[in-house]
């Protein structure tokens, strides 16, 4: 698995899809700084101020668009070239290929976050905020965000290994991320949207968070775990009988 793992690395690192990862963080920085004068006037509050203005793009768009572009990416090597015959002619399971390719994704988004708290604080020396940085309240919601986009990477990761184009992947992840914009102000759709976790699990919202997630317990166990569960289940049941 440590081998599979560091050989996706490798195809990433000849190409320029990692620099993706600085889009959506640089985006929320600028956000932040020119929203910045705003926040001067909630005394105590500027650094989960901050924080909230910067989910909106982040935590709407980029996060999900993100999981559908990495996750169409390492499979792109594979569709071209008959890539998956000589992959899975290795001596390695189609299990651990397919865990493999899911972790580089999920380590990619992992490092967008990480770029996203650096902004964060950029903004908040930039400006003189208190140096009590609330990191309880920052890690909630960054790891909240993590977690809320692993379904979405599962499914994503299903339909590329799926389908050969690499556009029809994207195409299908912006059609369901799009009508965030008004989902996520439902509160009969918002919270079982699976586009829509992400942001909801990003802004704070102490009073109705539940253990390490900004996000009630049932979205936490229906929406996000059992959408990752079936995606994650339906696509590895489609890579082990794949036909190449």
């Amino acid at each position: 698995m440590g081998r599979l793992f560091q050989s996706e690395f490798l195809k990433l690192r000849k190409s320029l899809i990692w620099l993706l990862i600085f889009v959506s963080p640089i985006l929320s920085l600028f956000l932040g700084l020119l929203e910045s004068n705003e926040i001067t006037n909630v005394k105590g509050a500027e650094w989960m101020t901050t924080l909230s203005m910067m989910t909106i793009s982040h935590a709407i768009l980029f996060l999900p668009l993100l999981a559908g572009v990495f996750s169409s990416f390492v499979c792109r090597y594979e569709h071209a070239g008959g890539g998956w015959k000589q992959l899975l002619a290795m001596p390695v399971s189609r299990g651990s290929i397919y865990v493999a390719k899911l972790l580089v994704v999920a380590a990619l988004i992992a490092a967008t976050q990480l770029l996203f708290v650096v902004c964060l604080l950029f903004i908040g020396w930039v400006k003189g905020y208190p140096s009590v940085i609330p990191w309880d309240s920052i890690a909630i919601s960054i790891v909240g965000g993590w977690v809320a986009c692993l379904p979405l990477i599962a499914l994503q990761m299903f339909v590329s290994v799926a389908w050969s184009s690499f556009a029809a992947p994207l195409a299908l992840n912006v059609i369901l991320t799009i009508p965030n914009m008004l989902i996520i102000n439902s509160e009969k759709f918002g919270p079982y949207y699976p586009w829509a976790q992400p942001f909801l699990a990003m802004m704070p919202n102490s009073s109705e968070g539940f253990g390490a997630l900004n996000v009630s317990l049932v979205t936490l166990l229906i929406v996000i775990l059992g959408s990752l569960g079936l995606f994650l289940s339906s696509g590895f049941v489609y890579f082990k009988r794949k036909e190449v």
